[in-house]
């Protein structure tokens, strides 16, 4: 995948760039700021700057990491993110495969004559927009796409631990605390290579899993106790919550994170969903196991897409009636 012409075609971009900007998807995740920050700090150690813009803030129980707080968002940075990524001359795209999932910087990407490289493990690459491509959807996480890209450079001495801290981060949260198909050897061995290097787990669990709020901790059981529904003939569960119902429980970002997971999690549920309500449309994550692939139920009929066994999706309208229609659709994707 790292071919050499264009490892050497990056590497001449990025000693010879003066505006760095890395980029990721909206709704961030630990693998999206993961990989962001783990990329900057490289960078960073090879004395070259960077900055890293996002369409929006992060879930809170990631902002424990170095350098989440010298983030941009264009949620709350507008102006100064569109300048950047219009005097750019090197943009990293990072966990997105296509221009759009960076939501309303979208235009601003694509208007600008800066060089693009794309750095992802979603499936379908749209490759129109960038100049150069590293892209393997089996692979477990971007994070571990980007060990990979330092290590086709021949430049691992320089991952140190403000580097693996989000890397590993990262590879944790996409690979389900390793427990995905995606994990692979391959995946166990560059952890194994950060943990020789000081890396400190144990802690970057505790800060990711174990800093829940009261709050939070109480939605989630109402939504586990009240909104799960199993569809038995089908082997499909889902969880729902309305706007009201987060307002009820003082919902704060990142606070449902997780909750699709435990739906899946129900003895013998192939397929399991995560619909919440925003503002004038559903917001929906979609996980399967083992032959039950949700990224073409996602993308045929939600709007979305991702990977195989998680992706999200969103519909136009009422939350009930996005319920209907999964309802509806949904017995002819799972095997």
């Amino acid at each position: 995948m790292f071919v050499k012409k264009d490892l050497i075609q990056v590497q001449d971009w990025i000693n010879n760039s003066k505006n760095i900007i890395i980029t990721a998807h909206k709704s961030p995740d630990g693998d999206s700021i993961g990989s962001s920050l783990a990329l900057h700090y490289f960078l960073k150690n090879l004395g070259i700057e960077s900055t890293v813009c996002h369409p929006d803030k992060m879930p809170y129980f990631l902002s424990w990491i170095e350098g989440t707080n010298d983030i941009l968002t264009y949620e709350q940075n507008k102006e100064e993110v569109i300048d950047k990524m219009a005097s750019a001359d090197l943009i990293f795209c990072l966990d997105y495969n296509t221009p759009f999932r960076i939501g309303k910087m979208t235009q601003h990407l694509l208007d600008s004559t800066a060089k693009k490289v794309m750095i992802d493990h979603h499936q379908d690459p749209n490759t129109e927009f960038v100049d150069i491509l590293f892209s393997d959807p089996k692979n477990s996480s971007t994070c571990q796409l980007i060990y990979e890209f330092i290590e086709s450079l021949g430049q691992l001495e320089h991952i140190d631990n403000l580097v693996a801290v989000p890397m590993y981060t990262g590879i944790m949260t996409d690979t389900g605390s390793f427990r995905f198909p995606s994990t692979t050897a391959k995946t166990h061995n560059i952890v194994g290579h950060l943990i020789n290097n000081g890396l400190n787990t144990s802690a970057i669990h505790e800060n990711t899993f174990d800093t829940n709020s009261l709050s939070k901790l109480k939605l989630n059981g109402y939504a586990i106790s009240e909104k799960l529904v199993i569809m038995p003939n089908e082997k499909v569960a889902y969880i729902s919550l309305s706007s009201q119902e987060l307002k009820d429980f003082n919902y704060t970002k990142g606070d449902t994170e997780g909750l699709v997971n435990r739906a899946l999690g129900v003895n013998g549920i192939k397929m399991a969903a995560f619909f919440k309500e925003d503002d004038g449309y559903v917001k929906i994550s979609f996980r399967g196991k083992g032959e039950n692939h949700v990224n073409l139920l996602a993308n045929e009929n939600f709007e979305g897409g991702g990977h195989i066994y998680a992706a999200g999706g969103k519909f136009d309208g009422k939350l009930e009636d996005a319920i209907a229609k999964y309802v509806t659709v949904v017995e002819k994707y799972v095997k």
